[in-house]
């Protein structure tokens, strides 16, 4: 069994509602991702380094 079906089953709707709403999710965990993992992880990494 692979994730995304299990996740395309759990989705509430029709074909459309569900490609709302995936891309809904797929917005707020690059959201989530770009303001608070990045930022957070920024000074841990040696980027300067060269």
């Amino acid at each position: 069994m692979d994730m995304y079906g299990l996740i395309w089953r759990r989705l509430p709707g029709g074909t459309a509602a569900r490609v709302v709403v995936s891309l809904l999710l797929i917005g707020a965990v690059a959201a989530l991702l770009w303001y608070v993992v990045f930022p957070w992880l920024t000074p841990l990494l040696p980027l300067d380094a060269i």
